[in-house]
Parts: structure tokens; C-alpha cells; sequence
């Protein structure tokens, strides 16, 4: 029987420094986590009824938040109050046990990944949505405050319905190329395969331990997984997520790296990712016989040669072709054509990988830190730009694709998160995401490049993550915050259309963008 007093949300992102009084007899943190905490995350700390307690998964809380959990317990999950159970030094042991890294690395290989596979539905679901609203202007929003997800109308903007996540999930809705299906990503490496026409949860799967993000192939038959813990890719099948294979992540010495980001390039029909701790980028194809790319038409003839057979459809098979860059990459930006990857790092800069000929083609001299994950593409007079917030600088970064090199630059009021825009709109929209501007977005016309319009939603709070209807004509804002709310504003004349209260709104995901791929938003 489960523990009822199960820690559900505790973990940290600075050391924990916690200092006992001298003298005074320090408790057993170990001791302390069996007893209140591994009946829900395990004895192991992987997780269970509640998310994995390792340093990486959820160390965006920090040491006094962590203890506050405890003290308080967290509403809207089955964390309890342990302030009349535990003292303060129990409570002080128990965090710093948490933060501490298993002594032995934790594994998570195929066997678990099959083992924790579940089906959550039987049959196939409706034939036709159970709804009326429109199905390619539907957004889902991530609501982080209580780990919920509402799925919102875009014509009304009236939820139509709302469900729980799993803790901590990552904002990166993506969406199979019909729009039926959404596909979701904890950090603590559960995706969930869910139904929009039906409203219902179709299965889930534990693909890793510290997952990144997650890519579904353009064709719609495969979901790849980005792990950080372990160092590792992992397909599975988007009908129902069944693993199909685990593709480890290491050098030529056998040393491992964590994957930075994953995502799908529909004209090349492969995954292509970024690897944190070594210097490459990787080319997965799932394309099956004559349509899988050149460079992997090899790898067919060589079969073809030893059984003199055309090749077998096997999805348990996906080649990796090893690109080496000059730095490592931290995300990474298409342009339009998926024939140029544009990455940076953490030391800044950023390099453009010619994804043809499988090399670093150009460097671009970018201070501070951009955000090529969130870059965006437009259309600029007859040409095309790009354009990157910066995580560092208060500057937006205008990239020239025919030339790659960066021609303008945009001060803004601080570091910027995310930046989005829409064909239908002659406007850039950027957020203010860090500092003492984190109210503020800034609205940029794309022709003049400058800013036209400087936002504050709801002064003193952080707003971010624009994100447009399937039409363009209205722009959605997140107000970060616990208490937050959807900003409504109609895309041309900058006014306020509609507040929706929602519990800190991170991101929102429209459908028809998204599966469209169209020039504006993240991919």
C-alpha cells in the first residue's frame, strides 16, 4: 500500500549549503526519504505515483522553495504538509539527501521502457471530434501552476475541455500531421499520446529518466525521445507508443552525451539532433526503402548485395549519420527548406551546418547567448530573414539566410525567451522573459525592423510565448504566474480582445501552425 505521505514536487537547483547548528546531532536523510518518500518516487528515487527526486529532473526549485514544499505541501497534487511531522532539520536533511546524485548512475535500457508502457483507452476512438469548434484552430496550454492542460476553441477562445498532466511537463506540445493527436513530454521521460478529436489519453510510456524534448516524424508513424538521463534517442511508435528502439548516445571513445533538442525535418524525412557533451549533430532517417535519403541509400544496397533481396520495412532499424560541428550545440533553428541547421552554444555564437553536405559552413558572430530554439523566419522586402532572441543581451539578432551573416540587431528592454509571428502579421512579436522588464513585449514591424508597440499585459508580472490563431489575425500572451491568465489581442490593431484565467500558462500550441510548420513559430 502507498505511503500516503509521499513527496511528489522536491528537488534543487543550487547546492544545498545547509549548515547544521555545531554540535547538534545531524538527521538521517536517507533514513528520512525511505520512510516519508519512496512508497511514491521510489526507492531509487526514478519515480513512481509521484516524479523522479534526481538533481536533474526537477532542479529549477531551489533550496528554500524545496523546503517550503515540504512545510506546506503543494496544492493541487497529493503532496502533503510535513510541517507538523518533520522538524526544520529533518526537513533540511531530507532536501540535501535529494539533491545528492546516486552514487551509481540509474539505468533505464529497453526491458523498463517496455515494462512501463500502459495502454489508457480500448478501441479506436470517435470517427469525428466531439466537439464543433474548428479542429486545426484548436490550442492546447500547457498550465504548469497545477499541471494541467485546457484545450481552448480559437475562434471562441472558450476551453473546451481540461485534464491533468504528469508533473513538470515540458511545454513542447507536438502533434501528429493530421492534427488528431497530441504528444506529450514530462522531464521526468513519460510521454503521453493524446486524442484532441476524442479528449481522451491513449497510452503512455516512461522513455527515459531527465528527457529534453520530443519530434514526430512528418509521415506521422514515429515519436523520437531526446534523453539527457540516459544518454540516449528513443523511437517509438506514435500508434500507441510502443518502443521500437534505443539508440545510445556516445562518441568514438564510448563516451556518453546528453541530447540537447530533437526535431523532425519533414523534407529530409529524418530526426535530426544536437548532442550536449559532444561536438556533433545526428541525422536519424525514417523514411523506409527508395524514399529514405542518399546518403542512406548505401546502407540498402549493401543489403541488397549480401541477400539478394530488396530491403524489409524494420522500424526497429534507424542508421545514424554523425555530423561533426565545431562547437557544441545547445538548440538549434531550421531555415525554411530544412537544408540549413543553425545552432548555438552555450559560449555563444552561432554556426550554420550545411545539412547536405554534412558540414559547418558558416559561423555567425553573435554576443551573449542566442536563442536559436525559439529563432523565428520571415519575410523581409524580397527576401527572408531570421531572427533570434538573446538569453543574455537585450538584443534581437536579424540573420541574413543568402549570406549568413547577421545584419541588424534590435535593443530591446532585457534578454528575451521566445519570439513568434505569423505570415498574416507584419509583426514580430518578442517577450522581455529576464530582468526587471519581464513585463514587457515588444511589437516589431518587419519591414522597418523597428519596435512599434511595447506591451506590458499586467505590469509587474512576467508575460511571454506568443502564439497565433491558424488565421493570424489575433495573438495569444501567457501571463507567467501562478495566478496568470491567456492575453487575447487582435493581431492588427495591438488591442486587448479577452483574459482567460489560467494557472501560470507557459506555452500554448495551435494546431494548424504547428502542423503546418509555417513561418512564425517554433517547430
Amino acid at each position: 500500500m502507498l505511503n500516503p505521505r509521499c513527496l511528489l514536487a522536491v528537488a534543487l537547483l543550487l547546492s544545498p549549503g545547509a549548515a547544521f547548528p555545531a554540535g547538534a546531532e545531524v538527521p538521517d536523510g536517507a533514513a528520512l526519504y525511505e520512510s516519508h518518500c519512496a512508497a511514491c518516487h521510489g526507492d531509487d528515487r526514478l519515480g513512481g505515483l509521484g516524479p523522479a527526486l534526481l538533481p536533474g529532473n526537477l532542479g529549477r526549485l531551489a533550496p528554500e522553495d524545496a523546503e517550503q514544499v515540504i512545510t506546506e505541501g503543494r496544492a493541487a497534487t497529493q503532496m502533503p504538509a510535513y510541517g507538523e511531522v518533520l522538524s526544520e532539520a529533518e526537513i533540511t536533511a531530507l532536501v540535501e539527501h535529494i539533491y545528492q546524485a546516486p552514487e551509481e548512475p540509474p539505468r533505464w535500457v529497453e526491458a523498463d521502457i517496455r515494462g512501463s508502457h500502459r495502454g489508457l483507452r480500448e478501441g479506436d476512438g470517435p470517427g469525428a471530434p466531439v466537439f464543433d469548434a474548428d479542429p486545426m484552430n484548436l490550442f492546447l496550454v500547457v498550465e504548469k501552476g497545477d499541471h494541467h492542460i485546457t484545450v481552448l476553441d480559437g475562434d471562441r477562445f472558450e476551453p473546451i475541455h481540461r485534464f491533468p498532466t504528469r508533473y513538470a511537463l515540458h511545454g513542447g506540445v507536438k502533434y501528429s500531421p493530421d492534427g488528431r493527436y497530441a504528444y506529450l513530454m514530462s522531464r521526468d521521460g513519460w510521454v503521453t499520446q493524446y486524442d484532441i478529436h476524442g479528449l481522451e489519453k491513449v497510452a503512455e510510456v516512461r522513455a527515459g529518466i531527465n528527457s529534453r524534448n520530443i519530434a514526430v516524424s512528418a509521415d506521422g508513424r514515429f515519436v523520437a525521445v531526446a534523453n539527457y538521463l540516459p544518454n540516449s534517442l528513443v523511437i517509438l511508435d506514435a500508434d500507441g507508443l510502443r518502443p521500437l528502439a534505443v539508440i545510445p548516445v556516445a562518441n568514438d571513445h564510448g563516451e556518453g552525451s546528453r541530447v540537447s533538442a530533437v526535431y523532425t525535418a519533414p523534407p529530409r524525412q529524418s530526426f535530426i539532433a544536437a548532442l550536449k557533451d559532444i561536438r556533433e549533430v545526428w541525422e536519424i532517417p525514417y523514411a523506409d526503402g527508395a524514399e529514405a535519403l542518399p546518403v542512406y541509400r548505401g546502407i540498402m544496397h549493401d543489403y541488397r548485395e549480401e541477400s539478394g533481396e530488396a530491403p524489409p520495412i524494420d522500424r526497429r532499424r534507424f542508421p545514424v549519420r554523425r555530423i561533426k560541428v565545431d562547437s557544441l550545440l545547445d538548440d538549434f533553428f531550421f531555415d525554411p527548406e530544412y537544408r540549413h541547421l543553425v545552432g548555438a552554444s552555450r559560449q555563444g555564437g552561432g554556426q550554420v551546418v550545411n545539412l547536405t553536405v554534412g558540414r559547418v559552413i558558416a559561423t555567425l558572430d553573435i554576443p551573449g547567448m542566442p536563442h536559436l530554439g525559439s529563432g523565428i523566419s520571415f519575410r523581409h522586402g524580397e527576401g527572408l530573414r531570421i531572427a533570434s532572441p538573446n538569453l543574455r543581451e537585450g538584443r534581437i539578432s536579424i540573420i541574413d539566410p543568402e549570406r549568413w551573416a547577421v545584419v541588424d540587431a534590435i535593443d530591446t528592454l532585457g534578454p528575451g525567451f521566445f519570439m513568434r509571428s505569423h505570415p498574416e502579421t507584419r509583426y514580430l512579436w518578442a517577450d522581455v522573459f529576464f530582468g526587471p522588464n519581464k513585463d514587457v513585449l515588444h511589437v516589431i514591424d518587419k519591414e522597418t525592423l523597428e519596435i512599434v508597440e511595447t506591451l506590458r499585459p499586467a505590469p509587474g508580472e512576467t508575460a511571454a510565448h506568443v502564439e497565433f490563431t491558424h488565421d493570424g489575425s489575433h495573438a495569444l500572451v501567457s501571463i507567467w504566474e501562478e495566478d496568470g491568465a491567456l492575453v487575447v489581442y487582435d493581431a492588427e490593431t495591438l488591442e486587448e480582445v479577452r483574459r482567460i484565467p489560467m494557472k501560470r500558462p507557459s506555452g500554448k500550441y495551435n494546431v494548424g501552425n504547428k502542423t503546418a510548420y509555417i513561418r512564425g513559430t517554433s517547430h
